[in-house]
């Protein structure tokens, strides 16, 4: 496995963090991971190491505001902007991967942007994975940081308030709490304005979920206490994909990918890539 790390130019000249994992030989698929609030690409470890070795290229990149990126923390003017930053990322893959089937796993927060985009954009895509997508927020748009966003967003947007995530919550795995704990690259907070560029997604994003045609797989921890399985439910029904799955993993917690039975996850969301991907080696100068 070859790992290669860089910077692109999102909207506004903000440069943001990238880095691609490419197979020991040629890449057959390509997937984009799209990360959640607050945290960073690298968080996703197992994702990569259980499907590099199996020849998927992947790439990702740090939202403006996290983990390496520049920009103010978990901040965004616009909602437009996490939009335009994938549009932008997704041709750089393109002309990169030169050819190859590509695919998005939005996760979380990465999870609505995912479906905005694709609510608008679905050309050169060959399918989605939506992660516990944060569609029917339940353990962190608590109503009185709700209430103090729409309050001050228009006087003060970049005021930073806590984001109340419970950590325990994230996976049953302990390292994997810990760690998230730990890390030094974590926001636990998020701005005034971008709560509320975050609602209006919210709603938005349901709204127009019939616009969605392309292949999607849907996965969700039944015991999610942050996004409730029920928006990830209504997304099944109402995205208008005749290829459409859904998987909620019982006893699983808000990330799938690293909890204890990540294995089972992983091997779905694997099995679901294959079937919908054309096997096709490429040269690997890639990234």
């Amino acid at each position: 496995m070859r790992h290669i790390e860089s910077t692109f130019q999102g909207v506004g000249g903000i440069s943001l963090y990238r880095q691609v994992w490419q197979p020991d030989g040629p890449a057959r698929v390509a997937i984009v991971i799209v990360h959640g609030i607050g945290e960073h690409s690298s968080r996703y470890g197992h994702v990569v190491n259980h499907l590099v070795p199996q020849g998927y290229a992947i790439w990702a990149y740090d939202h403006r505001g996290h983990g390496r990126s520049g920009g103010h923390p978990v901040h965004v003017d616009r909602w437009e902007e996490y939009r335009e930053d994938l549009r932008t990322f997704l041709s750089l893959v393109s002309e990169q991967g030169r050819g190859l089937p590509l695919f998005l796993y939005g996760h979380s927060m990465g999870g609505l942007i995912v479906l905005d985009y694709l609510e608008q954009h679905q050309e050169g895509l060959r399918g989605a994975i939506l992660s516990t997508a944060a569609i029917q927020p339940v353990g962190v748009a608590k109503p009185h940081l709700v209430a103090l966003a729409r309050a001050l967003s228009p006087i003060v947007p970049r005021l930073a308030i806590p984001t109340g995530l419970d950590i325990s919550t994230l996976s049953r795995d302990p390292t994997v709490v810990q760690a998230y704990r730990a890390d030094p690259l974590v926001r636990r907070a998020a701005t005034v304005r971008f709560g509320t560029e975050a609602l209006a997604a919210v709603a938005r994003v349901r709204a127009g979920l019939g616009a969605i045609r392309l292949p999607v797989l849907i996965i969700h921890g039944g015991a999610d206490r942050l996004h409730a399985p029920e928006g990830s439910r209504l997304a099944f029904t109402q995205i208008a994909s005749e290829d459409k799955t859904l998987r909620i993993y019982p006893e699983t917690y808000h990330e799938p990918h690293n909890d204890v039975n990540r294995d089972e996850v992983l091997c779905d969301v694997e099995r679901w890539l294959e079937q919908r991907s054309i096997v096709r080696s490429m040269p690997d100068s890639i990234g």
